[in-house]
């Protein structure tokens, strides 16, 4: 049968794929559509496989706000281009959407579940092989409201959910900007384990021996910059964002108010993004050749 331009018009639109490979895949199916898409589907997840072991620290953070929960979402690509991708944004919606709509804990059991006429791992995989990048849903959150809950989204990068009792719902928004820009790793200093704390100060230590004070002037100096690294990693201790002249502690007492729980996510943060050497890359392949 005959390949012919409307024929490959029609797979694309179909399935979103370069012309190449559709010429290719009708090519092989020789000009049956159905036939096709079965081989482009089966060499999507060969695609998939093949990216597997490249690194996605770029990606979009999502969240989704019902009447009974929320969630929040990352997933990953390997390059900011592809976040502005029909398809790709798409994908994003549809996962969040299942994880909105099932009791999921983990995203291996997310990547069984179904959207539409496919399984979340299916769709992921044609995703792959239509972008040409490793796409992956890398964590999720997902929480029933039971208090005041504040969002916040800054662009595509950083997500922010905040748990409040008491105050209003622009304070617990505000909390959540504040939460984004300022990345506080525990709301109050009971959280701190003393591991933790006594690592900083062993190092503290360390450093103001160095300046050859006495010991009761070197106690001091760890004792203020601990409170300092205190202050600088607890939300309670920090200074407000819109009003740095009170900490969030005592906004919060102002308003009668208490910070439950919060969970931030950024985009990439904990992947460690290879820096390729093409000086390396080119020496080798010139050996080798």
């Amino acid at each position: 049968m005959e390949i012919t331009a409307s024929l490959v018009k029609e797979l694309r639109e179909r399935t979103g794929a370069g012309m190449m490979d559709c010429k290719a895949a009708l090519s092989d199916a020789r000009g049956d559509i159905e036939i096709a898409i079965e081989v482009m589907r089966k060499s999507g997840a060969a695609k998939a496989a093949k990216k597997a072991g490249r690194i996605a620290a770029e990606g979009i953070i999502s969240i989704k706000l019902n009447e009974n929960d929320i969630v929040i979402l990352e997933v990953n690509c390997e390059t900011d281009f592809v976040t502005k991708d029909e398809s790709f944004l798409s994908f994003v919606d549809s996962v969040i959407q299942v994880i909105s709509n099932n009791n999921v804990s983990d995203v291996d059991e997310l990547l069984k579940l179904n959207s539409g006429n496919q399984t979340i791992e299916e769709a992921n995989q044609q995703l792959i092989a239509k972008i040409g990048e490793k796409i992956t849903i890398r964590r999720f959150q997902k929480s029933s409201i039971q208090n005041q809950t504040g969002t916040y989204l800054h662009g595509i990068r950083i997500g922010v959910i905040v748990e409040i009792k008491g105050g209003s719902e622009e304070l617990a928004k505000d909390i959540a900007m504040h939460i984004a820009a300022s990345r506080p790793l525990f709301i109050n200093e009971d959280q701190i384990s003393q591991e933790i704390l006594d690592k900083e100060k062993e190092i503290y230590t360390a450093q103001a021996q160095e300046s050859g004070k006495p010991a009761d002037i070197v106690e001091k100096m760890v004792e203020g910059r601990l409170k300092k690294f205190i202050k600088e990693i607890t939300l309670l201790g920090q200074p407000f964002v819109k009003d740095p002249e009170k900490s969030i502690e005592k906004i919060l007492e102002s308003s009668n108010a208490k910070v439950l729980s919060f969970i931030r996510y950024e985009v990439g943060e904990g992947i460690e993004k290879r820096a390729d050497n093409f000086a390396e890359e080119v020496m080798s392949q010139a050996k080798g050749s």
